[in-house]
C-alpha cells in the first residue's frame, strides 16, 4: 500500500502535498526558524493583517515549483533539485528579511541567496545528501544558476508568482492577484531556457503590472520605508559595536532582534519606536525630477556622510537624521523570454507596456529624509540645502 502523502492546508493554494524530501527539510531547525520571520517585515505597520511568514511563503513556492516541473515534464533528478531549492530558497534570510539584508551584506559580504555555507554546514545539507541531492547544486539553483535555475530565481520565477498573490491576500490589496495558474501553464523550455509559449504576452504583462502596483502601494509605502531605515541603522549599530557576531545576527528571528535592540542602550529608543509605531517622520519626500543625479541610489558610506552633514547644519544629533535614497527599481519581468515564430524574444521587445511601466517606476521613486517630529523643521531646511532639493513633502 502506498503511504498517504503529508498535506498542509495553505491560505492561498489550498492543500499542498509534500514529497518525503520536502517533509524532512521542513523538520530542520533552519526551516522552522522561518516561522518567526515575517514575509513583509515592517509592512505590517501599514497593513495589520500582513503577518504571514517566510515559512508559509516557502511552502507556496515549493507548491508552484512542483506544478511547474510537472508541466515541463522535467526528469526526476532535476525535478527533485528544483523542488528542494524552491522550498529552501529563503532559508538564508536574516531577521525582518530584506530590511536587515543590507547590514548583513556589509558585515558578511553575503547575499541571502548565497546559501552554500548553510546547506553544507547544517542539518539541511545532511537531509539533502541523505536523499541523493548535492547541496552545492541546490544552492546554485537557489541563486538562479544551473539547469532551469531561473524557475526558482529568474525573471518570471515561482518565488514572484507566490509572493505577489500571497502578499495581496494578506494585505487586502488586490493589485498583486495575478493569474499564476496561467503563468505556470504557459511555461515551456527552448534550448534549455525557460520561456513562455507564444500568445502569452498579456500573461507576462499582468505580472509586471502587478509588481509595479504592489511596489507603489505596499513594498515602497513610506511608513514601511521609514521603519526599515530605522531598523537598518539600529542593526548597523549593534553589529558595529560588536554586541553580536554577524553570523549570529543573521540567524536571529524578528522577535530576537527586537529583544537585542531593546537590551542595548544606544538602540533601545529605536526598538521602542518600532514596537510602538512611534516612527520618524518625513522631512523630505522628493520626486526623481527634483533630485540631482548624484543623490540617487547612494552608497551606504556616502549616505552616512550626508546624514552627518545635515545634522551638523540643523544642529541636531546625527542619530536623528536618516537619508533614504534607493536605486531606481528595475523590471526583471521585462527580461522574460517568450516564443515568437518559434524563436525566443525578450518580453521588452514584444510589449509596449514595458516602457511605460519602467517610466512608472521612476514616477513612484522618492528620496526620503526622516527625523523625529520635534526636530523636523530644522532637519527639513538643512536637508533641502545639502541635497539641493525642495524643502517640501510630496503627498
Amino acid at each position: 500500500m502506498t503511504p498517504t502523502a503529508t498535506t498542509i492546508k495553505d491560505s492561498v493554494h489550498d492543500y499542498i502535498e509534500l514529497c518525503p524530501t520536502a517533509e524532512a527539510l521542513l523538520d530542520t531547525a533552519p526551516m522552522q526558524r522561518l516561522r518567526y520571520v515575517r514575509q513583509l517585515s515592517t509592512v505590517q505597520l501599514v497593513y495589520p493583517s500582513a503577518n504571514h511568514t517566510r515559512f508559509e511563503h516557502s511552502l507556496g513556492v515549493y507548491h508552484l515549483s512542483s506544478r511547474a516541473v510537472n508541466r515541463l515534464d522535467v526528469d526526476d533528478p532535476l525535478a527533485d533539485r528544483l523542488r528542494a531549492a524552491a522550498l529552501v530558497h529563503d532559508v538564508g534570510h536574516g531577521p525582518f528579511g530584506h530590511q536587515t539584508e543590507a547590514a548583513i551584506e556589509r558585515h558578511l559580504d553575503r547575499h541571502h541567496d548565497e546559501i552554500e555555507w548553510l546547506l553544507t554546514d547544517s542539518e539541511v545539507g545532511d537531509v539533502l545528501e541523505d536523499r541523493g541531492l548535492d547541496p552545492d547544486a541546490v544552492a546554485a539553483t537557489v541563486d538562479g544558476r544551473g539547469p532551469l535555475g531561473e524557475l526558482v530565481s529568474g525573471s518570471l520565477d515561482v518565488d514572484r508568482m507566490d509572493y505577489l498573490v500571497r502578499d495581496a491576500h494578506h494585505t487586502g490589496v488586490p493589485y498583486g492577484t495575478i493569474d499564476h495558474s496561467r503563468l505556470l501553464y504557459s511555461l515551456c523550455t527552448v534550448d534549455g531556457e525557460l520561456a513562455l509559449e507564444a500568445g502569452n504576452v498579456a500573461t507576462a504583462e499582468s505580472a509586471l503590472i502587478a509588481r509595479t502596483l504592489m511596489n507603489a502601494t505596499v513594498y515602497g509605502h513610506h511608513v514601511s520605508r521609514i521603519a526599515g531605515a530605522m531598523l537598518d541603522r539600529a542593526s548597523e549599530r549593534v553589529l558595529r559595536d560588536a554586541v553580536i557576531a554577524p553570523d549570529r545576527f543573521a540567524r536571529l528571528t524578528d522577535s530576537e532582534l527586537l529583544s537585542l535592540l531593546a537590551d542595548y542602550e544606544p538602540t533601545a529608543d529605536f526598538e521602542t519606536r518600532l514596537r510602538e509605531r512611534s516612527l520618524y517622520k518625513r522631512a523630505i519626500w522628493a520626486q526623481r525630477g527634483a533630485v540631482p543625479d548624484r543623490f540617487v541610489g547612494l552608497a551606504y558610506d556616502r549616505t552616512r556622510e550626508l546624514e552627518r552633514e545635515i545634522a551638523d547644519l540643523a544642529g541636531v544629533d546625527p542619530s536623528t537624521v536618516i537619508v533614504d535614497s534607493p536605486s531606481i527599481p528595475s523590471s526583471p519581468e521585462s527580461r522574460a523570454k517568450i516564443v515568437v515564430d518559434g524563436k525566443l524574444r525578450r518580453l521588452a521587445e514584444r510589449s509596449s507596456l514595458v516602457a511605460g511601466l519602467d517610466a512608472c517606476a521612476r514616477e513612484i521613486w522618492r528620496l526620503g529624509v526622516y527625523a523625529p517630529e520635534p526636530v523636523l523643521p530644522a532637519v527639513r531646511d538643512a536637508a533641502a540645502a545639502v541635497l539641493e532639493t525642495e524643502a517640501t513633502v510630496a503627498p
